[in-house]
């Protein structure tokens, strides 16, 4: 059998073989079978806590009766509802799996083995698995003391092998974001050969800043923008996101785009919750009152939480220890958070901000838990 193992061993090139599998949030159902309980608060995937649109559930239900045929491979209905909504014409969307289907479709296209991805650190961990899966080189910075994307490290970080610059505004997990003069700064240190990835996932929630540098008020040809429907419109589990971009890039995605994909219900479901305004003005309004309540709480017992613009705050530990800690003593109370060692942040976790219910539950979890926490860790320092 091990001898087995090792002939398949060298088959797989040592960029795949030395990759970490992602991993996901603690999903419900384990958590009740594991403990036996029977109230859960999932806050650790930056889900929306209200719920899919109507319209998209709507929407969904009545494709159900197509699901014998194939999807519409050019996803006519969603790509012209987008198109509309941004001043876009089609050539200029790709669709995918979610943001990170559209991440894969750039890995395939631009990046070939040895060349460059520059980022910062204490970012999104999922495109440095897809970068690192075609074996690129994954160059990062420092975040700025303020836990934000270092433009200027960035900029003077470029080089010749520099083949595309990865930037997630909202940054997952801090929630900070870059400034439109930032973004400036940026742009004026990128060659056109190299090619930036300005990640928006949560985009929806960070509009309302007046500096924040909308990638559709600009107009770069080496710029491809990704969003998605996974957190504002609600609708991780059918997993759809979308791109834009000059449509030389976008054409050369779509060679590398696997068929029918993303699938008929997905496409459904996102021109379903694309029209529906108010639902998505219900997601924001509760994230904004959720947001005040719980950076409020941590502040009061002291645990130094990162200002976010985004669905999810973190906050300081203090220690990889005091983070486990947290994490298992909370799960015990029926609460689900995130643990930041994956993204190089040991010391911290992540909330993802729920209902008024869910917050609540976690407030009570956490209050239930300080007296023993505070015995063993104290309060981190600043």
């Amino acid at each position: 059998m091990s001898e087995i193992s090792d002939q398949i061993q060298t088959l797989v090139p040592d960029y795949v073989r030395n990759l970490t599998v992602y991993q996901a949030g603690k999903p419900i159902d384990e958590l009740t079978r594991e403990k036996g309980l029977t109230r859960v608060s999932k806050l650790a995937s930056n889900e929306n806590p209200l719920g899919p649109s109507p319209f998209a559930i709507k929407a969904m239900t009545n494709a159900l009766w197509d699901v014998h045929r194939y999807p519409d491979m050019n996803a006519y209905m969603l790509k012209s509802s987008l198109s509309k909504l941004y001043k876009l014409k089609h050539e200029n969307i790709i669709l995918g799996n979610g943001s990170e289907g559209i991440m894969a479709y750039i890995a395939r296209a631009f990046i070939q083995p040895g060349q460059e991805v520059l980022t910062c650190q204490n970012s999104f961990i999922g495109f440095s698995i897809i970068a690192r899966s075609v074996g690129a080189i994954l160059k990062t910075v420092p975040l700025t003391e303020d836990y934000r994307f270092d433009v200027i490290a960035l900029g003077k970080s470029i080089t010749k092998k520099t083949k595309v610059i990865y930037i997630c505004n909202p940054n997952n997990p801090t929630g900070t974001y870059i400034t439109k003069t930032e973004f400036d700064i940026l742009m004026s240190y990128v060659p056109k050969h190299v090619l930036v990835i300005l990640d928006e996932a949560y985009f929806e929630f960070a509009i309302g800043k007046e500096d924040y540098p909308n990638s559709m008020d600009y107009r770069y040809d080496n710029v491809l923008t990704l969003r998605t429907f996974s957190k504002a419109y609600g609708l991780s589990g059918i997993r759809i996101g979308y791109g834009f971009g000059h449509e030389d890039l976008i054409a050369n995605l779509h060679k590398v785009k696997l068929p029918f994909e993303p699938g008929l219900i997905a496409q459904m479901g996102a021109a379903g919750a694309i029209h529906d305004k108010p639902h998505l003005r219900r997601t924001v309004v509760n994230n904004q009152r959720r947001y005040a309540e719980t950076f409020d709480f941590l502040t009061k017992h002291e645990f130094n939480p990162i200002k976010s613009v985004a669905n999810f705050i973190a906050f300081k530990t203090g220690s990889e220890e005091a983070s486990r800690y947290m994490f298992d003593s909370l799960l015990d109370q029926g609460v689900i958070i995130r643990q930041l060692k994956a993204n190089e942040m040991p010391d911290y976790v992540r909330v993802s901000l729920g209902t008024k219910r869910e917050m609540s539950h976690f407030f009570k979890a956490m209050e239930a838990i300080l007296p023993e926490y505070n015995k063993r860790y104290g309060r981190p320092k600043k």
